[in-house]
């Protein structure tokens, strides 16, 4: 498997792009429930468990912002129009700047509440980016229920244009960003071939 980004994305790319991608799902639906536990020792634990992963999250993302300008990518698939590339492409930026954006503004919501600082997965101590700030701790919450759901939409829009491409236009788009082998290209999934006709004649015994 190549590591360098030239005809489709490499091994490091596509680990990236997933555990990413798992990550966030996994983040953002803990986010949705968590403010509906009760106050406990376990509803501690969920939100320094939340805060670890969106932090992981960050890292993560930094590392393939910069894999990413060292490994380039790959160019669209043959005949993709300009269009579609572009608006990929501005796809793409967008839900970098919000995967940068959710992390950051959750930190400094923390940061600026004046909660007591968390442990990073109980390693080590997170340093807070703000002095307390009600104004700034509430536009920061506000800011970070408002990216998590414009990058939903995004990843929809993402995953479904990739569905698109692979099952209507038949290309490669989608195979790409998979290790060799793990979904059929898009030739094997067209229609099959038409039965032959009744009248045909037989074929010889080979």
């Amino acid at each position: 498997m190549s590591l360098k980004n030239i005809d489709r994305w490499g091994g490091v790319s596509q680990l990236l792009h997933w555990t990413i991608a798992v990550l966030i799902l996994s983040i953002g639906a803990v986010g949705l429930v968590m403010g509906e536990l009760p106050r406990s020792p376990k509803w501690f634990w969920v939100y320094t468990m939340h805060k670890s992963l969106g932090l992981t999250v960050l890292a993560l993302v930094l590392v393939r912002i910069a894999w990413r300008l060292y490994a380039g990518a790959p160019p669209p698939v043959e005949g993709t129009p300009r269009w579609q590339a572009r608006l990929a492409s501005l796809t793409h930026g967008a839900i970098y700047f919000l995967i940068l954006a959710m992390p950051l503004s959750g930190w400094l919501y923390d940061s600026a509440s004046g909660l007591r600082p968390f442990r990073w997965f109980g390693l080590a101590e997170v340093p807070k980016l703000s002095p307390p700030n009600e104004a700034l701790a509430g536009a920061m919450h506000e800011t970070h229920e408002l990216a998590f759901w414009v990058l939903i939409a995004l990843v929809v829009g993402h995953a479904g244009a990739a569905l698109y491409h692979h099952y209507v236009q038949r290309d490669t788009t989608l195979t790409r960003m998979l290790p060799r082998g793990w979904l059929a290209p898009a030739a094997a999934v067209a229609s099959p071939a038409p039965a032959p006709s009744p009248d045909a004649p037989p074929e010889e015994p080979r």
